[in-house]
């Protein structure tokens, strides 16, 4: 809860749902803890809470990437030097305990939770399923030593005309044509569930090459399909189906839940699923969650099919605007979806990394703060 106490009056800051994060951060809960350990830590000054902190080694990862790195997130600190050196010097020794080499994040258990600490665009409108962090948070990472592992910016996208509309929809049904494929019709949410393990098997497919990602258990898949599809708008869930009715493409998107959440501090009972349920009935604004191809259908259209249905939806609906979710700096098969929109970078997040030398011990003190 120290978050909702240091951003308490920021008007950019997304709160998360206070029970996503206590399901995240249960070793005896969250699926990831498989394959996964973790501490956590809270930093006092003068009596009081001043930060908090996160230690995570995803074994998953570093038997994939062959590299013995721990991560850092859930990270918040007031602006004071001491404390922020008291919480990272804390997670540095009980990664050097471990044997590991190095410290990078802010990253969580796997791709799906949030990361990246942000280093541009602070006065900027923020998402539900992004980090917000103030702009003195990388300064004093730069000075503990950390630099620069990896970049994601985030995309602001303007509805298109009718014109460019008609285009997309154009060259949807030539691809479907060519290629045999179709979209899949859905009346319920519920009819999403029969493709959800392919979307699942399809992200591990195809982000499998993107920084710090680990494949997806079975268990995992579950709570996730749960999260994403129990209060889902069916207007903005798409599955492109090849001849065979397999999964050869998909995209989730929801709209904008920010303001529902600074509304309801975090919290969905006993009357915040109001403001939810509303946000996701009737929005000007969407996030694209989770968009995957099959690699070898990339250059084959259904990226045009994916664009086509979207954007007809959401112009349907009264949308304006969209807003990507993080996508690496390097990620170039990504960024040419959007080259066809009016289009901004507002936003960009860092992964940072410390790789080990001799430093000396925090001088605050900092507490295991165990579950």
């Amino acid at each position: 809860m120290f978050p909702f106490t240091l951003y308490k009056d920021n008007p950019y800051w997304v709160p998360p749902l206070i029970m996503d994060e206590k399901f995240t951060l249960d070793r005896k809960k969250n699926p990831a803890f498989e394959f996964s350990e973790a501490e956590y830590w809270l930093a006092y000054k003068d009596g009081r809470i001043a930060g908090r902190i996160a230690g995570i080694i995803s074994h998953s990862y570093i038997e994939k990437w062959g590299q013995p790195y721990a991560r850092f997130g859930w990270v918040d600190f007031i602006d004071d030097p001491e404390v922020s050196k008291a919480l990272f010097d804390t997670v540095e020794n009980w990664a050097k305990e471990k044997g590991l080499k190095a410290v990078h994040g802010p990253l969580g258990f796997c791709d799906l939770d949030k990361q990246g600490m942000l280093t541009e665009g602070f006065d900027e409108e923020g998402t539900f399923i992004s980090i917000y962090n103030y702009p003195y948070y990388p300064k004093h990472l730069e000075a503990l030593g950390y630099v620069k592992d990896a970049e994601w910016i985030e995309i602001e996208l303007k509805m298109p005309g009718i014109d460019f509309i008609n285009k997309m929809e154009e060259l949807a049904e030539k691809a479907k044509k060519k290629y045999n494929l179709k979209v899949a019709e859905l009346k319920k949410p519920k009819d999403a569930l029969r493709y959800a393990e392919e979307m699942f098997g399809l992200i591990n497919v195809g982000y499998e090459h993107l920084y710090g990602t680990v494949p997806l258990t079975d268990k995992q898949v579950e709570c996730y399909v749960k999260q994403y599809f129990s209060f889902v708008n069916i207007d903005y869930i798409c599955f492109i189906l090849d001849e065979n009715d397999h999964v050869a493409g998909f995209g989730i998107l929801f709209p904008s839940l920010t303001k529902a959440a600074q509304k309801t501090g975090g919290r969905l009972f006993p009357f915040g699923f109001v403001q939810f349920l509303q946000a996701i009935k009737k929005n000007d604004t969407l996030d694209l969650y989770l968009i995957a191809i099959k690699p070898e259908l990339r250059a084959k259209g259904v990226p045009y099919i994916l664009i086509s249905e979207i954007t007809k939806r959401a112009m349907r609906n009264g949308v304006v605007r969209g807003i990507a979710s993080p996508e690496l700096e390097t990620n170039h098969a990504i960024h040419s979806l959007w080259r066809h929109f009016d289009k901004r970078i507002h936003r960009r997040r860092r992964c940072f990394i410390k790789r080990f030398d001799a430093d000396s011990a925090g001088t605050v003190e900092a507490k295991d703060n165990g579950e």
